[in-house]
């Protein structure tokens, strides 16, 4: 019997695009977020990369997100005073960087836009699996069935914990994150994103159209701090601690000094997603950030959910037992999700060395940059394409990963 209906349980950026993906796939889909109402004002910016860009095309959002998007074709490492360009891609869209607001307008709009339902404050209680179907119990009282359920609840994911009571939690990376849009004297090259080692810690900027700079801020902080409790800090006590910390850097003293509380958002803890040993169970399968969510460092979180999304719709579409198209699913998922994520564990680390390792950077970056074959690890990372029209194939899938 094919797999007709979906329950899709989160609305940020992984849910509408799976969603999406089903309805292209012939399956009626229905998301379902526990937040009371779009997310559209939280996060600040993000990096997206080009296979991101390529997945996005299959369901036809692509063009929408580059029209929101900045492209930054190049890139600098800045160490000190020494900045050393970091190679690039031919033959391939540059990073983009988004609004992760706009992002979810976006998403949210393109899968209204093609029938799927998306119902808000709609938090997930509980789920019963019968022999035909799943039925998810909410908060509020009510409840939804369908074939299938998928968990798209991001880093701190109620569905993983009904897949497998023992999953890993995620690690908190020792570091709370912050951006803003502001004003700077310093020259900052168009189309540049410069990612910059402090003196005390890890920032990164790129200028604007409109004469702006954006920047974000990776800031060390041993107490980890939920969004809701970094929020719950006074804006101006943010911006104290990041005037100190990066007041002796150029530009980040003047970035930090010309935030205002009113410019500053506040991102709170940065996470990363151990290995999950179990990502489906039954009826109930994982998507996004919810199974895999590597270091913002890597540049592609959003990028591998949106991957992850269409794949699962793949491979739901072509396999009628949702047992076999999870574990398919997977298979193709997991070594090239895994790998991003140890790619991007490392370069977190970096982010929070101690001076004395931070002044040897200029020596050892150029050097690890050799033996680790940057261009040949990017290449193999956003040169990725999922190719919707083929049946699913594990074999060529792995081929590429």
């Amino acid at each position: 019997m094919s797999i007709r209906t979906a329950l899709v349980i989160g609305g940020g950026i992984a849910g509408p695009v799976t969603a999406t993906a089903l309805h292209k796939a012939g399956i009626r889909a229905r998301v379902y977020e526990a937040y009371p109402g779009p997310a559209f004002g939280i996060g600040s910016a993000l990096g997206f990369q080009s296979n991101g860009l390529a997945a996005l095309d299959v369901i036809g959002v692509g063009d929408a997100v580059r029209k929101v998007a900045l492209p930054m074709p190049n890139t600098v490492m800045s160490l000190g005073h020494k900045q050393i360009a970091v190679p690039t891609l031919g033959g391939i869209e540059p990073l983009q960087v988004v609004d992760r607001a706009a992002l979810h307008q976006v998403l949210h709009d393109a899968a209204v836009a093609v029938g799927v339902p998306i119902e808000y404050g709609k938090r997930l209680a509980g789920v019963d699996e019968h022999a035909d179907g799943v039925t998810a119990r909410f908060a509020d009282g009510s409840t939804a069935t369908a074939d299938v359920l998928i968990g798209a609840d991001g880093i701190k994911s109620a569905v993983r914990t009904l897949i497998d009571p023992g999953a890993p939690a995620a690690e908190y990376l020792g570091m709370l994150g912050f951006g803003a849009y502001t004003e700077c004297s310093v020259d900052i090259p168009p189309q540049t994103m410069v990612f910059a080692y402090g003196k005390n810690a890890y920032y990164l900027y790129w200028s604007l159209p409109d004469g702006r700079v954006g920047w974000g801020v990776n800031l060390p902080h041993t107490q980890y701090l939920s969004l809701s409790q970094a929020r719950e800090v006074p804006a101006e006590d943010w911006l104290r601690i990041l005037r100190e910390t990066y007041g002796d850097d150029v530009p980040g003293g003047e970035l930090a000094r010309n935030t205002t509380a009113d410019d500053l958002a506040i991102v709170g803890g940065l996470h990363i997603m151990p290995p999950v040993p179990t990502w489906y169970r039954g009826r109930m399968v994982l998507v996004g950030d919810a199974v895999h969510a590597p270091s913002n460092s890597t540049g592609q979180g959003a990028s591998l959910a949106i991957e992850s999304g269409i794949q699962l719709a793949r491979c739901l579409r072509d396999i009628d037992d949702p047992a076999t198209a999870f574990g398919i699913y997977e298979r193709i998922r997991r070594p090239r999700v895994e790998r991003i994520a140890a790619r991007g564990a490392k370069i977190s680390h970096s982010k929070t060395m101690g001076p004395v390792m931070r002044r040897m950077m200029p020596v050892l970056m150029p050097l690890a940059g050799r033996v680790m074959k940057i261009e040949e690890t990017m290449a193999r990372e956003q040169r990725y394409i999922v190719d919707w029209d083929a049946p699913v194939d594990v074999r060529a899938e792995l081929a590429q990963v």
